[in-house]
């Protein structure tokens, strides 16, 4: 079973959609200040992760994207691949530079399971 996001994440391998305990979650606000994805580390509310849904705003703006172009994901619009797509994937790829710099192995394998398979994952939904 796989739960993918409209950008590629595995939602599946995240470790903070994963989290069920408070110190899972803690760790979590501490891995995401550490990558970067927060300016400091933030509370077990703020990081704690119901999944992408179309009324959560998207860092990429894809949920706003596909909702103009009336689809349901990505692949399905004509348009596909655009601009935003190679933008966020050229952004995923510089993360992944810095997780390779500031993770444990473990954290990186991780993160690469969850986060860093966006292409492949996009083309198979």
């Amino acid at each position: 079973m796989e739960k993918i996001t409209l950008c590629g994440d595995d939602c599946l391998k995240c470790p903070r959609y994963l989290a069920q305990t408070e110190e899972a979650l803690r760790r979590a606000a501490e891995l995401w200040y550490r990558v970067g994805w927060r300016d400091h580390v933030v509370s077990n509310e703020e990081i704690r992760c119901a999944g992408c849904t179309p009324e959560k705003p998207c860092t990429f703006q894809l949920t706003e994207c596909v909702k103009q172009h009336h689809v349901k994901a990505c692949h399905a619009c004509g348009a596909f691949p655009c601009e935003k797509i190679a933008r966020m994937l050229q952004r995923s790829r510089q993360t992944q530079e810095r997780c390779r710099e500031v993770c444990t192995e473990g954290e990186y394998q991780m993160l690469q399971a969850a986060f860093f398979h966006k292409a492949r994952n996009l083309s198979k939904l």
